[in-house]
């Protein structure tokens, strides 16, 4: 019906978006653990830091680095969801999806 379409192509341009946030968002929190990285590239500066250490920044790499992975699998998902939808052959669909990213970017 033109209701489910005019709905799935909004989805899609939305998921479109949401993809473009989650690569900016990813994109900064690599740069803000890139600062957070110790000056000392030891094992014992990246690991997540124990109960006793008096020093609170050297695990906020660890915690910079779930933050990322988190991200990335977000990205991953939505990026794989936008594909399906792009694959279904429809002009449409592909027309939202390249919307949603244009508008995304943009944002």
């Amino acid at each position: 019906s033109p209701a489910g379409m005019v709905l799935s192509v909004l989805v899609i341009l939305l998921l479109s978006v949401l993809y473009e946030a989650v690569k900016m968002g990813k994109a900064v929190l690599l740069r803000r653990a890139l600062l957070a990285l110790p000056r000392s590239l030891s094992q014992e500066a990246l690991s997540e830091p124990q109960q006793g250490d008096s020093d609170p920044a050297q695990g906020r790499w660890f915690w910079f680095h779930v933050a990322q992975t988190l991200f990335h699998v977000l990205q991953v998902v939505l990026g794989y969801m936008v594909m399906l939808a792009v694959m279904s052959y429809n002009g449409w669909i592909f027309l939202g999806a390249i919307a949603g990213s244009t508008l995304g970017y943009f944002m």
